[in-house]
């Protein structure tokens, strides 16, 4: 078997007794960010754009799909799907934009995109202003399946619902790689005058790559908010855009596991020092990023495989010869 293969099936089978082990919130809360990572990963990692602005893909899934549960009532799978589709409308119209532009050009486009959604949410009547929505329910499941425990006990049901959202979208993420399309992507990341020469409609290729990664972050962003009960202007903030560009340097871009482990070490610190260190977490989180850009190119797990992968001396040696 595929030793890639085989460590998702590990991790799956370690998320399916997670729960009983770990608080299941907190598990929750790493699977929607590490699907959030995931998504921004299909930009960076594999198609090489740098976006500043992916809050407001996973704020717009969170306020709508809170906005659409709290007010009209849907059920949990309409409400995910409505912010599902706002944030990939939101997807398309910020990506038409952007990728006109290349480089840091392009990721200052986003962050002035992304600052006009926060500043929208701030200001719209609907969004809750500075207190957001608060309260949301989380209804039942097609109806049948009630995603809001009894009190005192843990909540199962929604955690097997939130790990069945996030192999879904883990799943897509890895069809969409290892497919032809995936390939285009990593030739313009790699040399895009060369895709380009080769008759690929370059333009084209990056706005679907820029929308199906919104459309992700908008699916992790409303399933977050079925899980907390509750959307804030900290969704749509420029320091989540910030995060999830940290989740994927601590796991390493350009790889489709890594930024799970990213996500899992952020969150988890996050969640251990917000008591211990209250406002020092953005000066931690800061040192790491510098640390990360400085000594682990490859995010951690690369810089860790890298040092356990055997060294062939063949290779070596004949490194060595052709230098000479």
């Amino acid at each position: 078997m595929n030793r890639a293969i085989l460590s998702y099936l590990v991790l799956f089978a370690l998320l399916l007794v997670a729960p009983f082990v770990v608080y299941p919130v907190l598990v929750m809360q790493i699977l929607c960010f590490a699907l959030f990572a995931c998504a921004f990963n299909l930009l960076l990692g594999f198609t090489g754009l740098l976006s500043f602005g992916h809050a407001a893909f996973f704020g717009a899934g969170a306020y709508i799909a809170g906005y659409t549960l709290l007010h009209w009532g849907l059920s949990p799978e309409l409400g995910i799907l409505t912010g599902v589709l706002v944030a990939t409308a939101l997807g398309v119209v910020f990506g038409a934009l952007a990728i006109r532009r290349q480089g840091i050009y392009f990721a200052m486009i986003t962050l002035a995109l992304a600052q006009m959604v926060y500043f929208f949410c701030l200001q719209a009547p609907f969004t809750g202003g500075e207190d957001g929505l608060q309260g949301v329910p989380r209804g039942k499941l097609l109806g049948l399946i009630a995603l809001q425990p009894e009190l005192n006990q843990p909540a199962y049901a929604l955690y097997y619902v939130v790990l069945a959202i996030f192999a879904a979208g883990f799943w897509l993420i890895y069809r969409i790689v290892h497919s032809p399309f995936g390939q285009v992507l990593k030739a313009i990341r790699e040399n895009e005058p060369r895709a380009l020469s080769l008759g690929y409609d370059v333009d084209r290729y990056k706005l679907l790559a820029f929308t199906l990664s919104a459309g992700l972050a908008g699916l992790a962003g409303a399933t977050k908010t079925l899980v907390l009960g509750f959307a804030t202007l900290t969704d749509v903030h420029w320091a989540t855009s910030g995060e999830v560009v940290l989740m994927n340097l601590v796991g390493g871009v350009g790889t489709i596991l890594d930024p799970v482990i990213g996500a899992g070490f952020i969150v988890t610190l996050q969640n251990e020092l917000a008591d211990r260190a209250g406002p020092w977490v953005t000066v931690i989180m800061g040192v790491i990023f510098v640390v990360c850009v400085l000594l682990f190119r490859q995010g951690i797990v690369g810089e860790v495989v890298g040092r356990l992968k055997p060294v062939n001396h063949g290779d070596a040696e004949n490194t060595e010869k052709s230098k000479t």
